[in-house]
Protein backbone atom coordinates (compact mmCIF):
# COMPACT_ATOMS: atom_id res chain seq x y z
CA UNK A 1 0.00 0.00 0.00
CA UNK A 2 2.97 2.37 1.14
CA UNK A 3 4.52 1.81 -2.91
CA UNK A 4 0.55 2.09 -4.22
CA UNK A 5 0.12 5.23 -2.41
CA UNK A 6 1.94 7.73 -0.96
CA UNK A 7 1.71 8.80 2.72
CA UNK A 8 0.25 12.61 1.38
CA UNK A 9 -2.23 10.25 -0.04
CA UNK A 10 -3.08 8.15 2.03
CA UNK A 11 -3.62 10.53 5.31
CA UNK A 12 -6.04 12.50 3.85
CA UNK A 13 -8.01 9.56 2.14
CA UNK A 14 -8.14 8.04 5.21
CA UNK A 15 -9.62 10.42 7.49
CA UNK A 16 -11.99 11.43 4.34
CA UNK A 17 -13.47 7.70 4.60
CA UNK A 18 -13.80 8.77 8.81
CA UNK A 19 -15.01 11.92 8.27
CA UNK A 20 -18.01 10.40 5.74
CA UNK A 21 -18.86 7.59 8.06
CA UNK A 22 -19.28 9.91 10.92
CA UNK A 23 -21.38 12.09 9.18
CA UNK A 24 -23.31 9.47 7.69
CA UNK A 25 -24.06 7.54 10.67
CA UNK A 26 -24.61 10.72 13.43
CA UNK A 27 -27.95 12.24 13.00
CA UNK A 28 -26.86 15.79 13.91
CA UNK A 29 -29.97 17.26 12.21
CA UNK A 30 -29.38 20.56 9.53
CA UNK A 31 -25.58 20.96 11.13
CA UNK A 32 -22.64 18.86 10.35
CA UNK A 33 -21.84 16.45 13.35
CA UNK A 34 -18.82 17.79 13.71
CA UNK A 35 -20.17 21.48 14.34
CA UNK A 36 -23.26 19.93 16.82
CA UNK A 37 -21.40 18.02 18.61
CA UNK A 38 -17.71 18.85 19.86
CA UNK A 39 -16.97 15.61 20.57
CA UNK A 40 -16.88 14.51 17.29
CA UNK A 41 -14.49 17.32 16.03
CA UNK A 42 -12.24 16.02 19.35
CA UNK A 43 -12.20 12.59 18.10
CA UNK A 44 -11.34 14.04 14.33
CA UNK A 45 -8.51 15.69 15.28
CA UNK A 46 -6.86 12.88 17.76
CA UNK A 47 -7.69 10.68 15.02
CA UNK A 48 -5.73 13.25 12.19
CA UNK A 49 -2.77 13.48 14.88
CA UNK A 50 -2.46 9.88 15.43
CA UNK A 51 -2.71 9.22 11.52
CA UNK A 52 0.65 11.96 10.95
CA UNK A 53 2.19 10.16 13.60
CA UNK A 54 1.53 6.80 12.47
CA UNK A 55 3.23 7.51 9.12
CA UNK A 56 6.09 9.67 10.93
CA UNK A 57 6.81 6.57 13.21
CA UNK A 58 6.79 4.46 10.34
CA UNK A 59 8.80 5.85 7.98
CA UNK A 60 11.23 6.55 10.66
CA UNK A 61 11.06 3.14 11.49
CA UNK A 62 11.84 2.11 7.64
CA UNK A 63 14.93 4.83 7.39
CA UNK A 64 16.70 2.61 10.63
CA UNK A 65 16.05 -0.85 9.09
CA UNK A 66 17.04 0.53 5.57
CA UNK A 67 20.66 1.57 6.96
CA UNK A 68 20.65 -1.24 8.98
CA UNK A 69 20.44 -3.69 6.18
CA UNK A 70 23.87 -5.17 3.98
CA UNK A 71 24.67 -3.75 0.87
CA UNK A 72 23.50 -7.05 -0.62
CA UNK A 73 20.52 -6.60 1.36
CA UNK A 74 19.88 -3.00 0.32
CA UNK A 75 19.89 -4.05 -3.57
CA UNK A 76 17.39 -6.56 -3.12
CA UNK A 77 15.09 -4.56 -1.08
CA UNK A 78 15.11 -1.55 -4.58
CA UNK A 79 14.94 -4.66 -7.01
CA UNK A 80 11.84 -5.72 -5.55
CA UNK A 81 10.79 -2.32 -4.99
CA UNK A 82 11.18 -1.61 -8.81
CA UNK A 83 8.25 -4.65 -9.73
CA UNK A 84 5.14 -2.83 -10.40
CA UNK A 85 2.00 -4.21 -8.76
CA UNK A 86 0.87 -5.81 -12.03
CA UNK A 87 3.98 -8.29 -12.07
CA UNK A 88 3.78 -8.80 -8.47
CA UNK A 89 3.08 -12.26 -7.44
CA UNK A 90 0.06 -11.45 -5.37
CA UNK A 91 -1.47 -9.59 -8.48
CA UNK A 92 -0.90 -12.77 -11.01
CA UNK A 93 -1.58 -15.21 -8.29
CA UNK A 94 -5.47 -12.91 -7.67
CA UNK A 95 -5.69 -12.88 -11.46
CA UNK A 96 -4.92 -16.91 -11.98
CA UNK A 97 -7.80 -17.41 -9.65
CA UNK A 98 -10.08 -14.88 -10.86
CA UNK A 99 -10.02 -16.16 -14.24
CA UNK A 100 -8.43 -19.34 -14.34
CA UNK A 101 -6.38 -18.15 -17.55
CA UNK A 102 -3.77 -20.21 -19.15
CA UNK A 103 -0.67 -18.80 -20.50
CA UNK A 104 0.22 -18.29 -24.47
CA UNK A 105 2.71 -21.17 -24.06
CA UNK A 106 -0.15 -23.54 -22.81
CA UNK A 107 -2.54 -22.38 -25.77
CA UNK A 108 -1.74 -25.71 -27.70
CA UNK A 109 -3.21 -27.89 -24.63
CA UNK A 110 -6.51 -25.75 -25.18
CA UNK A 111 -6.72 -25.88 -28.91
CA UNK A 112 -9.86 -27.29 -30.36
CA UNK A 113 -10.23 -28.64 -33.79
CA UNK A 114 -12.50 -26.37 -35.52
CA UNK A 115 -10.35 -24.10 -38.12
CA UNK A 116 -12.56 -21.58 -39.92
CA UNK A 117 -10.29 -20.00 -42.37
CA UNK A 118 -7.20 -20.31 -40.32
CA UNK A 119 -9.13 -19.46 -37.32
CA UNK A 120 -8.83 -21.67 -34.45
CA UNK A 121 -10.67 -21.63 -31.23
CA UNK A 122 -9.10 -22.27 -27.79
CA UNK A 123 -11.00 -24.13 -25.02
CA UNK A 124 -10.57 -21.77 -22.33
CA UNK A 125 -13.51 -22.30 -18.87
CA UNK A 126 -15.60 -19.39 -17.51
CA UNK A 127 -13.99 -16.96 -15.28
CA UNK A 128 -14.94 -18.62 -11.57
CA UNK A 129 -16.27 -15.02 -10.54
CA UNK A 130 -18.61 -15.38 -13.71
CA UNK A 131 -19.72 -18.70 -12.52
CA UNK A 132 -20.46 -17.94 -9.10
CA UNK A 133 -22.65 -15.34 -10.14
CA UNK A 134 -24.43 -17.09 -12.23
CA UNK A 135 -25.14 -19.71 -9.74
CA UNK A 136 -26.22 -16.79 -7.11
CA UNK A 137 -28.80 -15.58 -9.83
CA UNK A 138 -30.50 -19.29 -9.73
CA UNK A 139 -30.39 -19.35 -6.02
CA UNK A 140 -31.93 -15.63 -6.31
CA UNK A 141 -34.79 -16.55 -9.18
CA UNK A 142 -35.61 -19.78 -6.91
CA UNK A 143 -35.99 -17.97 -3.93
CA UNK A 144 -37.90 -14.95 -5.50
CA UNK A 145 -40.27 -17.37 -7.40
CA UNK A 146 -41.28 -19.29 -3.99
CA UNK A 147 -41.78 -16.08 -2.22
CA UNK A 148 -43.72 -14.75 -4.84
CA UNK A 149 -45.42 -16.96 -6.88
CA UNK A 150 -46.25 -19.96 -4.61
CA UNK A 151 -46.83 -18.58 -0.98
CA UNK A 152 -48.10 -14.84 -2.56
CA UNK A 153 -46.15 -12.01 -0.39
CA UNK A 154 -46.91 -8.61 -1.77
CA UNK A 155 -46.88 -7.37 -5.29
CA UNK A 156 -44.83 -4.63 -7.04
CA UNK A 157 -48.02 -2.74 -6.66
CA UNK A 158 -48.57 -3.71 -2.99
CA UNK A 159 -45.20 -2.68 -2.06
CA UNK A 160 -45.44 0.42 -4.04
CA UNK A 161 -48.31 2.25 -2.32
CA UNK A 162 -46.81 1.15 1.07
CA UNK A 163 -43.80 3.10 0.26
CA UNK A 164 -45.79 5.91 -1.09
CA UNK A 165 -47.50 6.24 2.25
CA UNK A 166 -44.35 6.08 4.47
CA UNK A 167 -43.06 8.43 2.31
CA UNK A 168 -45.92 11.00 2.70
CA UNK A 169 -45.85 10.01 6.38
CA UNK A 170 -41.90 11.21 6.30
CA UNK A 171 -42.71 14.62 4.62
CA UNK A 172 -45.43 15.31 7.32
CA UNK A 173 -43.00 14.69 9.98
CA UNK A 174 -40.45 16.37 7.99
CA UNK A 175 -42.25 19.58 7.53
CA UNK A 176 -43.24 19.69 11.14
CA UNK A 177 -40.01 20.53 12.15
CA UNK A 178 -38.43 22.06 8.78
CA UNK A 179 -37.86 26.27 10.05
CA UNK A 180 -38.49 27.49 6.57
CA UNK A 181 -41.31 25.24 5.35
CA UNK A 182 -44.00 25.29 8.66
CA UNK A 183 -47.40 26.80 8.24
CA UNK A 184 -50.19 28.12 10.34
CA UNK A 185 -51.00 24.56 11.65
CA UNK A 186 -47.39 23.16 12.26
CA UNK A 187 -45.87 26.73 13.71
CA UNK A 188 -44.79 26.60 17.45
CA UNK A 189 -44.56 29.55 20.39
CA UNK A 190 -40.92 30.05 20.49
CA UNK A 191 -39.67 30.86 24.61
CA UNK A 192 -35.92 30.74 24.60
CA UNK A 193 -33.77 34.14 24.58
CA UNK A 194 -32.21 33.98 21.27
CA UNK A 195 -35.61 33.31 19.33
CA UNK A 196 -36.71 36.44 20.80
CA UNK A 197 -33.85 38.22 20.73
CA UNK A 198 -34.09 37.42 17.03
CA UNK A 199 -37.51 38.32 16.77
CA UNK A 200 -37.49 41.64 18.57
CA UNK A 201 -34.61 42.85 16.03
CA UNK A 202 -37.06 42.03 13.28
CA UNK A 203 -39.84 44.01 15.06
CA UNK A 204 -37.65 46.60 15.28
CA UNK A 205 -36.53 46.77 11.73
CA UNK A 206 -39.94 45.88 10.13
CA UNK A 207 -42.99 46.95 12.76
CA UNK A 208 -42.08 50.22 15.28
CA UNK A 209 -43.39 52.73 12.91
CA UNK A 210 -46.90 51.43 13.13
CA UNK A 211 -46.67 49.49 16.54
CA UNK A 212 -43.97 51.35 18.84
CA UNK A 213 -40.91 50.04 19.78
CA UNK A 214 -42.93 49.32 23.23
CA UNK A 215 -45.89 47.45 20.99
CA UNK A 216 -48.47 50.02 22.42
CA UNK A 217 -49.66 50.70 19.28
CA UNK A 218 -49.46 53.84 16.78
CA UNK A 219 -50.78 53.49 13.30
CA UNK A 220 -51.56 49.74 13.91
CA UNK A 221 -53.25 48.66 17.39
CA UNK A 222 -52.02 47.79 20.58
CA UNK A 223 -50.33 44.48 20.99
CA UNK A 224 -49.84 44.29 24.64
CA UNK A 225 -53.53 43.38 25.71
CA UNK A 226 -55.90 40.33 25.33
CA UNK A 227 -58.04 42.11 22.25
CA UNK A 228 -57.32 40.49 18.51
CA UNK A 229 -58.75 41.14 15.18
CA UNK A 230 -57.90 38.61 13.51
CA UNK A 231 -57.00 36.07 16.96
CA UNK A 232 -54.44 35.79 18.97
CA UNK A 233 -52.13 33.41 20.00
CA UNK A 234 -49.17 31.72 17.80
CA UNK A 235 -51.06 30.61 15.37
CA UNK A 236 -53.58 33.22 14.16
CA UNK A 237 -50.50 36.05 14.79
CA UNK A 238 -48.05 33.99 12.50
CA UNK A 239 -51.34 33.31 10.01
CA UNK A 240 -51.92 37.12 9.76
CA UNK A 241 -48.18 37.81 9.37
CA UNK A 242 -48.16 35.43 6.03
CA UNK A 243 -51.90 36.20 4.89
CA UNK A 244 -51.97 39.84 5.68
CA UNK A 245 -54.54 42.07 8.04
CA UNK A 246 -57.87 42.91 6.98
CA UNK A 247 -58.48 43.34 3.11
CA UNK A 248 -58.12 47.14 2.35
CA UNK A 249 -56.39 48.39 5.84
CA UNK A 250 -54.64 45.72 7.50
CA UNK A 251 -50.89 45.52 7.12
CA UNK A 252 -49.28 43.58 4.32
CA UNK A 253 -48.48 40.07 3.72
CA UNK A 254 -45.00 39.45 5.13
CA UNK A 255 -44.48 36.39 3.21
CA UNK A 256 -42.14 37.73 0.76
CA UNK A 257 -40.03 39.73 2.55
CA UNK A 258 -39.76 37.13 5.92
CA UNK A 259 -38.81 33.62 5.52
CA UNK A 260 -41.44 31.07 8.01
CA UNK A 261 -38.84 31.04 10.82
CA UNK A 262 -38.59 34.78 10.71
CA UNK A 263 -42.02 34.91 10.84
CA UNK A 264 -42.11 32.56 14.01
CA UNK A 265 -39.57 34.41 15.73
CA UNK A 266 -41.47 37.93 15.49
CA UNK A 267 -44.90 36.33 16.25
CA UNK A 268 -43.44 35.02 19.35
CA UNK A 269 -41.77 38.20 20.47
CA UNK A 270 -45.09 40.01 20.24
CA UNK A 271 -46.82 37.55 22.14
CA UNK A 272 -43.91 38.13 24.47
CA UNK A 273 -45.60 41.74 25.45
CA UNK A 274 -48.38 40.43 26.68
CA UNK A 275 -49.17 41.86 29.81
CA UNK A 276 -46.33 44.71 29.17
CA UNK A 277 -47.49 48.48 30.52
CA UNK A 278 -46.29 50.60 27.63
CA UNK A 279 -46.80 54.48 27.72
CA UNK A 280 -49.79 55.96 26.82
CA UNK A 281 -51.56 52.69 25.06
CA UNK A 282 -53.58 53.12 22.15
CA UNK A 283 -57.16 52.42 22.46
CA UNK A 284 -58.80 49.08 22.11
CA UNK A 285 -60.06 48.70 18.35
CA UNK A 286 -63.75 48.39 17.91
CA UNK A 287 -63.02 45.13 15.93
CA UNK A 288 -61.25 43.74 18.25
CA UNK A 289 -62.23 40.25 21.20
CA UNK A 290 -60.34 38.94 23.83
CA UNK A 291 -58.73 36.08 22.78
CA UNK A 292 -58.22 33.20 25.09
CA UNK A 293 -56.05 29.97 24.09
CA UNK A 294 -56.52 26.77 24.65
CA UNK A 295 -59.52 26.60 22.94
CA UNK A 296 -61.37 29.01 25.45
CA UNK A 297 -64.49 30.62 24.89
CA UNK A 298 -63.80 33.87 23.19
CA UNK A 299 -65.77 36.67 24.37
CA UNK A 300 -67.47 38.44 21.69
CA UNK A 301 -66.67 41.89 23.67
CA UNK A 302 -67.22 45.09 21.35
CA UNK A 303 -65.16 48.49 22.72
CA UNK A 304 -66.43 51.68 21.66
CA UNK A 305 -63.21 53.21 21.57
CA UNK A 306 -62.77 55.27 17.86
CA UNK A 307 -61.73 52.75 15.62
CA UNK A 308 -58.91 53.98 13.30
CA UNK A 309 -58.06 52.96 9.62
CA UNK A 310 -54.60 51.44 10.09
CA UNK A 311 -52.48 48.60 9.15
CA UNK A 312 -52.90 46.58 12.09
CA UNK A 313 -51.69 43.14 13.30
CA UNK A 314 -53.85 42.76 15.30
Amino acid sequence: MKKLMPAYVRVPLLFAIVFAALEYFIDSGAKPAFIEYPMVSLFLGVFLFLLIAIELVVSAVDNVTYHLLTDEQKKQLEEAQEVSFTESKFYQSLIAKMTRSKAIEQEQDLMLEHDYDGIKELDNVLPPWWVYLFYACIIFAVVYFVRFEVYGDYSQKEEFEAEMAQAEIDINEYLKTAPDMMDKESVTLLADAASLSEGKAIYTTNCVACHRPDGGGSIGPNLTDEYWILGGGIKNVFNTLVEGGRSGKGMISWKDQLKPSEMQKVSSYVLSLQGTNPVEPKPTELEAVLYKEEGATTADVAKTDTVVDSTATK
